[in-house]
């Protein structure tokens, strides 16, 4: 049972607590149950509300998709008429085996406490499985309620048995890590290009009204709402799920409408494409055609990772009754119009889209399909930003500011120098390129490789975690991957016509996480390898003669444990330390959100006199960091509650050690009566003697307690000020080229060009003080 003071004044009520020591967990912990996320319980009321604001978050991407498939699958025309049917076979089951089978039916369920994705998947399987680089782990991580793991069944000793294999192989934890920075890099590379492609391929359909307009100038219209489109992420989107549904509805609607108008009056005879024969005879009729022919085939799924990526939003219920009865047949329409469409007129498969709406639909549809194309660009943008913020607790990045737009929607973020580099690329990508065609051979390749990703991911959830039969996850593995390895094969032979794009893009964002991750790990263990324990405070602060200045002082280390090689520093040079230090710690546990009333971990560090104290904040991956006000408030209560808890246990530890005494020294002076008077002592003349002493530690243990806290409340009124280590790392001068290269050149250049760590605390800098400190590794 934990602490619970209802009334710390008085002696009755903190006279008989039940306690047990807890050590660093402060008492509201234990009371908080697991956490409910945005729509991950709820009526059916709620689920389809819930599933009608999905259709404007998560599907702008993939129902955009019909403006740019088919002629990115015949970029040099249709040489047979019956190829139609062989593409609109491929499209209808490409799109039921990945975005339905795979993730709507299945990796939907592989969600970190409500929460999907690449990095929601690693964290999950951190949880089970020691594979972080960083040894940060502690006991009382596991007590956040959020937490919330299984041991493994000990009747499946293959999920014991892997999850051995995972934690002892060091190659395994850097698989395992290379594949989530990859999958990061490969969205960032989704956000750049989803708007270049989505933009372009909308904005083209003005050709059919202004033919005299050039492709220059429609490139030139289409930076223009691009460079409009990123200079507003700043604003964030707070009403994402209410203004973005409609217009993605009413898109819907018409695609849909369009598709069932061409279907009925150019050929209905297309429906024959559901018959999975026509794809055996377009692949005999076309061979290594029909096989390249994939790379633009596989663009009708793009934006499918966002149904998963997005699931925090939303439930597994809401997003499967939005696919399955709103998104699927209305795109699935609309590829089967245009394919009966193209039958009558194969010439105009380089513009489908536009060139089979009816005339008067035309301007309605062109106007709906630029919202919809910027709708399905912001929508991968926030999810590009969101993803990004989660690896940061990775430290696979510095530590950027992180911008939350929306108090409503949480996962609405902003990073400003991210977002700037992306809007350069996608300008940059859109000019250089000019058309979808191009931009497409790079855009699948993002989309694939994320893909993959996901299915190596959830193959060892299914095998560590969900202990799932060997036959169902080899079914699993080998359907999808060969699925998604047949698609990557056409991919990249299309590298050299823009494919190299994204493998650029991405071999130099993983070059620099990996390096920053690399540097980030050697000066943990550098620390970790020069700590001071904490048993050695007293010596350390009477060896330096530090005396105690006014006010509170927070010296933030990467460390959980022992004192920081900075602080021997910080008093040799400066030999003065606050009344009340802390020794604080930010750390990112590997789940989505821990509870505020869970924020805090303290410790003592040294004898209590000293007032120093070891503080770990944690967050989770998608947890947004306080205002420094807000945070040093909140900070400041749970300390007080901290000392509290401290001062009844070490009451209690007294109160037990007087009973024991008092009863032995009553019972050795019993026996002596006890053989002449054969007077056996009542209780009444023992309880008065203990009762009485007792209530003196009890009413000094409050007086204490309200001492300390009037102590904290006028220290934080002289003022809190803020401490950090400006770590410079260089490599050993044994080092190879490659590590001088590394850590002197690319780590060096990050850690002086983005944002600093003060910045992301959003710490003010007339609180700031910063302490150099050199490290070799």
């Amino acid at each position: 049972m934990s602490l619970e003071v209802e009334n710390p004044g008085g002696a009755e009520s903190a006279n008989r607590l039940s306690l047990k020591r807890h050590d660093s967990l402060f008492g509201d912990a234990e009371k908080v149950s697991g956490g409910k996320y945005h729509g991950s319980q709820g009526s059916w009321a709620r689920t389809l509300h819930l599933a009608f604001q999905s259709v404007g978050i998560i599907y702008g991407d993939i129902g955009t998709s019909p403006l740019y498939v088919y002629s990115s699958t015949f970029p040099n025309g249709i040489k047979y008429n019956d190829d139609l049917l062989g593409v609109l076979s491929l499209i209808i089951y490409t799109l039921i085996i990945i975005p339905m089978l795979k993730y709507v039916f299945i990796v939907l369920y592989a969600n970190d406490n409500g929460d999907g994705g690449t990095f929601a998947l690693y964290s999950l399987i951190s949880r089970y499985a020691k594979i972080r680089m960083i040894p940060n782990q502690q006991a009382e991580d596991a007590m956040v309620s959020n937490y919330s793991i299984e041991p493994p069944n000990s009747q499946l000793r293959r999920a014991q048995w892997f999850k051995q294999k995972l934690e002892s192989s060091k190659a395994a934890k850097i698989v395992l890590f290379t594949l989530t920075i990859l999958g990061t890099s490969m969205v960032m590379g989704d956000g750049t290009l989803t708007p270049a492609i989505s933009v372009l391929s909308a904005v083209s359909g003005i050709r059919e009204k202004a033919p005299s307009l050039t492709q220059t100038e429609v490139v030139w219209i289409s930076v223009a709402i691009l460079f409009m489109l990123f200079s507003v992420q700043r604003f964030g989107t707070d009403k994402v799920g209410y203004t973005f549904a409609p217009v993605i509805s009413v898109w819907f609607i018409l695609i849909a409408g369009i598709g069932m108008y061409n279907l009925v009056v150019h050929d209905i005879g297309v429906l024959r494409a559901f018959n999975p024969w026509y794809i055996v005879q377009y692949f005999k009729r076309n061979g290594k055609d029909g096989w390249v022919s994939l790379g633009g085939i596989i663009l009708c799924v793009t934006g499918t990772e966002g149904m998963f990526a997005d699931l925090g939003h939303f439930n597994i219920r809401a997003v499967q009754i939005s696919f399955n009865g709103i998104l699927f047949p209305s795109v699935a329409l609309c590829y089967i119009g245009q394919a009966a469409y193209l039958r009558k007129f194969p010439e105009n498969v380089g513009d489908t889209f536009y060139r089979s709406i009816p005339g008067p639909l035309f301007w309605p549809t062109f106007i709906v399909a630029i919202l919809a194309a910027i709708i399905a660009s912001q929508a991968m943008l926030s999810g590009a930003f969101a993803i990004l913020s989660k690896a940061l607790s990775l430290g696979c990045l510095p530590r950027v500011q992180v911008i939350h737009t929306s108090k409503k929607y949480e996962g609405q973020v902003y990073i400003p120098e991210v977002n700037f580099m992306m809007g350069l690329a996608s300008i940059i990508v859109t000019i250089a390129f000019r058309t979808t065609t191009s931009i497409g051979n790079a855009y699948g390749i993002c989309v694939v490789t994320t893909f993959s990703i996901t299915t190596h991911l959830v193959t060892v959830v299914m095998l560590l975690i969900w202990k799932k039969h060997i036959v169902f996850v080899l079914l699993f593995y080998v359907v999808f991957s060969t699925t998604e390895l047949i698609y990557l094969s056409s991919i990249l032979s299309k590298f050299i016509q823009g494919g190299y794009l994204p493998f650029c893009f991405s071999l130099v964002l993983m070059t620099l996480m990996a390096t920053w991750h690399y540097v980030h790990v050697k000066r943990y263990w550098h620390e970790l390898d020069h700590i001071v324990p904490t048993n050695q405070m007293t010596t350390l602060l009477e060896k330096n003669d530090v005396r105690r200045i006014p006010g509170v002082g927070l010296l933030y280390t990467e460390l959980v444990q022992g004192i920081p090689p900075v602080f021997p520093r910080l008093i040799k040079k400066i030999p003065s330390v606050h009344s009340i230090f802390l020794f604080m710690s930010i750390k990112h546990l590997p789940i989505p959100h821990v509870v505020p009333a869970e924020r805090f971990l303290f410790r003592q560090v040294g004898p209590r006199e000293h007032r120093m104290f070891r503080c770990v904040a944690r967050y989770g991956y998608s947890d947004s960091l306080e205002e420094p006000k807000e945070f040093a408030g909140f900070l400041v209560d749970r300390l007080k509650m901290f000392i509290q808890e401290e001062i009844a246990f070490a009451q209690n530890d007294a109160e037990n050690e007087d009973e024991t005494s008092s009863t032995e020294v009553t019972e050795a002076q019993a026996r002596p009566r006890r053989s002449t008077n054969s007077v056996v002592p009542s209780e009444e003349a023992i309880e008065p003697r203990v009762s009485s002493h007792s209530g003196r530690i009890t009413v000094h243990a409050n007086q204490t307690v309200e001492e300390e806290k009037q102590l904290i409340d006028r220290e934080v009124e002289r003022g809190v000020v803020y401490l950090m280590g400006e770590a410079n790392v260089s490599a050993g001068p044994k080092s190879s080229i490659l590590k001088k290269v590394v850590v002197n050149y690319i780590y060096t250049f990050l850690r002086k060009n983005l944002t600093e760590g003060h910045k992301a605390l959003s710490i003010p800098k007339d609180q700031l003080l910063k302490v150099g400190i050199t490290y070799e590794i």
